[in-house]
């Protein structure tokens, strides 16, 4: 029985459940353990291998899940904040929503895995979440998720239907450009030209009217291209000019690692930033600093020579 070839979508199935890249993998790594012992009991008249292993996977999913607070943006928890010169405190006590590193898996896989996708899930009950991948994303049929789930087919539909309805409450980014549509990598390589310069103007004319910036595990966020414009000129006063930028993408996205210029020369890794890039601007940008996500995109922590450009 195979069951490896199935890694790379489980994966990205317990990612969109729990948020957070590294567990979600040590929830491959179980369900692959559990089917291995359990596969004696496993009867192909009853279910595809497919379906066997996501029952396995969404049952590992929804146990790590018990007792656990959602994992959030800073913009799903208040207001944005007016003062650019706020101090940068983190939460270290809130469990934030991580970006998945697309070269991770397939992308045939990453469907519907855009930051503010999975952070809209985040509100939902786990049940009713995997409801929604396994219906909507993954296609299952309800009858085959009311076995997953161990409940019936009626349920199901209605936890869809509760589902959907509080997603559309809270709203969504809808669809957004692919990070290799044309306009999309135009107006990234634009923005880390304007970054690497320090050119806030130039940045400022790439944004929406409305752009948010937004920075895990910092609480703060803002919103529109002023505050965000000011809050750039604030990071490049702090940590100088001469950055170094590198091309990627996650969770189906443009992202940037950014790379801060040391006093002895090189650069030291600062942040991943995520981009939503929407009618040809940057709407939305999510930047994280956790030493976690560098390891998951397996970014070096530092840059010898200012013309290291990979992925460029």
């Amino acid at each position: 029985m195979e069951i490896d070839s199935y890694w790379g979508e489980l994966l990205a199935y317990c990612y969109r459940m729990l948020g957070v890249f590294h567990e979600a993998e040590d929830l491959v790594q179980e369900t692959m353990l559990r089917a291995w012992k359990a596969r004696d009991q496993y009867d192909p008249a009853r279910a595809s291998v497919r379906t066997w292993l996501y029952r396995i996977a969404t049952n590992a999913c929804l146990t790590a899940l018990e007792g656990r607070a959602r994992r959030p943006l800073p913009s799903g928890l208040g207001a944005p904040s007016d003062d650019p010169g706020a101090p940068l405190t983190p939460a270290l006590d809130i469990p934030w929503l991580q970006p998945f590193p697309d070269a991770r898996c397939d992308t045939a896989v990453r469907a519907d895995m855009r930051l503010a996708l999975v952070a809209a899930m985040q509100i939902l009950p786990p049940r009713q979440r995997a409801v929604l991948v396994l219906r909507e994303v993954l296609e299952f049929g309800a009858a085959e998720v009311a076995a997953q789930l161990g409940t019936t087919v009626p349920a199901v539909n209605s936890a869809l239907q509760r589902a959907r309805a509080a997603l559309a409450e809270v709203g969504d980014a809808g669809e957004i450009a692919e990070p290799d549509d044309p306009e999309v990598r135009a107006v990234i390589q634009r923005y880390l030209r304007a970054f690497e310069a320090a050119d806030v103007p130039a940045l400022v004319r790439l944004l929406t009217d409305d752009a948010v910036l937004e920075m895990p595990p910092v609480p703060l966020w803002y919103q529109g291209s002023r505050d965000y414009g000011l809050f750039m000129r604030r990071v490049f006063e702090m940590r100088g000019t001469g950055w170094s930028m590198r091309c990627l993408t996650a969770n189906g996205q443009p992202a940037l690692a950014a790379y801060a210029p040391e006093p002895g020369g090189g650069h030291r890794l600062h942040t991943l930033q995520v981009f939503t890039v929407t009618g040809g601007r940057v709407s939305h940008n999510v930047v994280f600093a956790d030493p976690r996500v560098f390891e998951a995109f397996d970014l070096p922590t530092q840059l010898s020579c200012d013309k290291f450009r990979e992925g460029r």
